[in-house]
């Protein structure tokens, strides 16, 4: 029963943080062009300057985006913090941003519309 009652809480979360994930994503350009470039190159991740490069913005802009930043990029908004992108490290340091199972069905959605 914990198995079914974790999806259950899983799937109330995501419901939960749809509006304002759309909200997050409609409010800053930067956000919604990389979550669609990760998409784009889904599964595979990318790493900051690269994403940067892509969406044509500065790093700084990306990890903001990402991460969050000060009042430019409110955390509680971040593209990690709602989960849609996630952040994966390997042995040699390198940080590698990619989209969720999760950041790719809003994304899917959000282009269907």
């Amino acid at each position: 029963m914990d198995g079914m009652q974790s999806d259950v809480n899983v799937d109330f979360f995501r419901d939960d943080i749809r509006p304002l994930i759309v909200r997050s994503l409609r409010r800053s350009n930067v956000r919604k062009k990389i979550a669609e470039y990760l998409f784009d190159i889904s599964p595979s991740g990318s790493y900051t300057s690269d994403i940067a490069y892509n969406v044509k913005t500065t790093p700084t802009n990306v990890l903001g985006a990402i991460r969050g930043m000060s009042s430019r990029y409110r955390e509680d908004e971040s593209l990690i913090n709602l989960k849609i992108v996630e952040l994966v490290e390997d042995n040699s340091n390198i940080k590698i941003y990619k989209l969720t199972d999760f950041g790719r069905e809003i994304i899917q959605t959000m282009k269907k519309l």
